[in-house]
């Protein structure tokens, strides 16, 4: 039950917060070859990834791409479905940035960040800590949905499994700004929480100053985490690449920290 749990956390954090990158060669000028990371991205998925550049897993690949001399290129695309199927898999791309460390079918580097699931709350309330909280009764609870799924994110199962899964309203991920909408709707009083992945709800909440974010606390006997660490993965064979992007990420971690922070990405000790 645990194992299926975690994998089921693993799946709904790739398809809330997924950045994808990869490297290869092209010719470069007189035909010698240059080394490209080549990124694929979700076109609109602010404040992970957006075609503007803005995202901060394009700034963080735009960091790597330097740090491997390699020149970026991105190509957009949405990232819903069987992500690592149709990128890794399918030879897309090489690497993939922002999957939980560990990730199925896949090798992982060290992580870079490690978050985790938040309440956004109004300032004027009492601020909730867990599943278990009695003050959730009776309130509405907004949370992302991933195929009709109201259940797909951790504090939504262990909501559910508590007895309430008719507080639950689900904002789908598919339809695209999710967070954004979640956050908005408990601003103007149509929510009186959510339950988000916390990089994404950051960004969102301190532009709306009459909002609050805490940490959703950990249930114990649940056997799901509410933070998880996350990574750049790479096909199981690909090691060497991998060494070079932990290379990277030990190099740079600082930068990619204030890049994080300057993304409102709530960030915990590892």
């Amino acid at each position: 039950m645990r194992h299926a749990r975690r994998a089921a956390l693993a799946a709904a954090l790739v398809a809330l917060s997924a950045g994808l990158a990869g490297c290869a060669s092209a010719p470069g000028p007189g035909g010698v070859q240059q080394r490209v990371l080549r990124v694929c991205a979700d076109p609109d998925n602010a404040p992970l990834s957006h075609r503007d550049g803005s995202g901060f897993e394009n700034r963080i690949a735009e960091l790597l791409a330097q740090a491997l001399g390699a020149r970026l290129e991105v190509h957009w695309q949405p990232m819903q479905g069987r992500i690592v199927a149709t990128t890794l898999g399918a030879r897309r791309c090489d690497v993939l940035l922002g999957v939980p460390a560990g990730f199925a079918r896949t090798a992982t580097s060290r992580p870079y960040y490690r978050s985790g699931f938040v309440w956004v709350q109004r300032g004027d309330a009492a601020p909730l800590r867990g599943v278990n909280d009695p003050r959730l009764a009776g309130r509405r609870i907004g949370v992302p949905s991933v195929r009709h799924d109201v259940t797909a994110t951790p504090p939504a199962l262990l909501l559910h499994e508590r007895g309430a899964g008719a507080q639950l309203v689900g904002y789908a991920v598919e339809e695209g700004h999710a967070a954004e909408r979640l956050v908005r709707a408990v601003a103007e009083g149509r929510l009186d929480a959510a339950a988000l992945w916390g990089a994404q709800a950051g960004w969102h909440v301190r532009s709306r100053p009459g909002l609050r974010m805490s940490p959703i606390e950990a249930a114990g006997d649940s056997g799901l985490p509410m933070e998880v660490s996350m990574a750049l993965a790479v096909r199981p064979g690909d090691q060497a690449l991998l060494a070079e992007l932990d290379q990277a990420l030990a190099r740079h971690r600082v930068q990619i920290e204030a890049i994080l922070r300057g993304h409102g990405v709530p960030l915990e000790a590892p």
